[in-house]
């Protein structure tokens, strides 16, 4: 298999396996964490979850990246990234330590998100961290190849960690605390990992790393207008993360709707709610390896833009025949086609922008992608809830994302980026 010879060739280099370890681990405990907060909010016998409370939940923790995710961006190309992971993640040890006593002692709700807004908003420096130092471990000619494996592997893991928190949750009859907590663990073995990769490998250039926080705070705006001046100057780069940004927000729009499906439309039980949102996230998780196994052949044929295209207009024609049954066995093999669809245009738009990116401005380009990414996760959740009847069926919301799709196709294909 393609994909397990690509896999061999970069494991080959000793830097970039410390760095996949790395990200394995990080993104593994986010999705125990994430899963922990979806089925507190969401799950709970003493809530009933609304599409609007998903929203908002939803904007509680993702809005305020539009705010952090530009300091984190400057920031990122002036400190040493390795020990940004260290410190972040030793940081997200303690923040999801606190997380769970919050859940235990039935904390207000506000300070269990304000709990919860800190550890996801470290998060922000440690993804744009992590596709920033790509290209100083993986030489030009592999890159497309690791960004095929790399994200799609952490992706992999976090949908992992995912099901290792639904496991602990409904077999082993823990709380969401207990899987907090385990979460918590796994964030504490990411930083001890991150000691094996040298402090100065990862970048940026010496001669980019300022001494103090203050003097990078200061270059703030000079830095962020630099770097859309920098972004501008590349279209295909620019365009690339438009496209994204629409099948992110179709992504988030129907990740509420199949939410709702589970709580209500198809289950009458907490737990079996639970298993059929963990069979989907499962089933999902399988379309993002396929992603890994046919994008490097795809995208060399055809080019990056023009293989976003494709997954678009794919997903524009398979989303509304397999979901508009808002029937469980159509919707978990949408889940693999959104899955497939999905993480093929993100490896190839990591690509597009790491090519066209200079390496002193990768950081704060990633960082607003990520923010442009919850944008439109919260904007997706918004719309949702507007459209979403109480038990999640919408005929109105299947084809909006399909035109959405087929908008993003019609675009994508006019342009061949290599």
């Amino acid at each position: 298999m393609a994909v397990v010879r690509d896999l061999r060739v970069l494991l080959r280099l000793r830097d970039f396996r410390r760095l996949l370890a790395l990200r394995l681990l990080s993104q593994g405990a986010d999705g125990v964490y994430q899963v922990a907060l979806a089925t507190y909010v969401v799950f709970s016998p003493e809530n009933q979850a609304s599409a609007s409370a998903i929203a908002s939940a939803m904007a509680v923790l993702l809005l305020p990246y539009s705010v952090v995710g530009p300091f984190a961006g400057v920031l990122l190309d002036r400190w040493r990234r390795r020990q940004v992971f260290l410190y972040g993640n030793l940081l997200r040890t303690l923040l999801a330590s606190a997380t769970a006593v919050l859940m235990i002692s039935h904390a207000p709700t506000w300070l269990f998100y304000a709990s919860a807004l800190c550890v996801t908003a470290v998060n922000r420096f440690i993804l744009a961290g992590l596709s920033a130092a790509m290209p100083r471990v993986v030489d030009a000619e592999r890159l497309v190849m690791a960004n095929s494996i790399s994200p799609t592997a952490g992706t992999l893991a976090a949908i992992l960690g995912g099901v290792l928190a639904f496991a602990v949750r409904l077999i082993g009859s823990g709380s969401d605390a207990v899987v907090v907590l385990v979460g918590a663990a796994i964030y504490l073995c990411a930083a001890l990992a991150s000691l094996r990769i040298p402090a100065e490998l990862l970048g940026p250039d010496p001669e980019l790393v300022l001494p103090g926080l203050r003097t990078a705070l200061t270059g703030t705006a000079k830095g962020l207008v630099a770097g859309v001046r920098h972004l501008a100057a590349r279209p295909p780069a620019a365009r690339a993360l438009a496209a994204m940004t629409l099948m992110r927000f179709c992504y988030g729009a129907l990740t509420v709707m199949v939410l709702m499906l589970c709580r209500y439309a198809w289950s009458s039980t907490e737990n079996h709610g639970l298993a059929l949102l963990g069979v989907a996230v499962a089933i999902s998780g399988a379309g993002f390896f396929a992603a890994a196994v046919v994008t490097p052949w795809a995208a060399g044929r055809l080019g990056p833009a023009r293989w976003i295209g494709v997954c678009a207009g794919a997903a524009a024609v398979l989303e509304p025949a397999l979901g508009l049954p808002f029937a469980p066995l159509p919707m978990m093999a949408a889940a693999f086609v959104l899955g497939l669809t999905t993480q093929s245009a993100k490896i190839s738009t990591d690509t597009v922008v790491q090519s066209s990116v200079n390496d002193g401005f990768r950081g704060r380009i990633f960082s607003v992608y990520d923010v442009l990414f919850n944008v439109a996760f919260v904007g997706a959740a918004a719309v949702a809830a507007l459209m979403l009847p109480p038990d999640g069926e919408s005929v109105l919301l299947v084809v909006t994302v399909a035109f959405i799709y087929a908008a993003v196709a019609a675009a994508m294909t006019r342009f061949d980026v290599q």
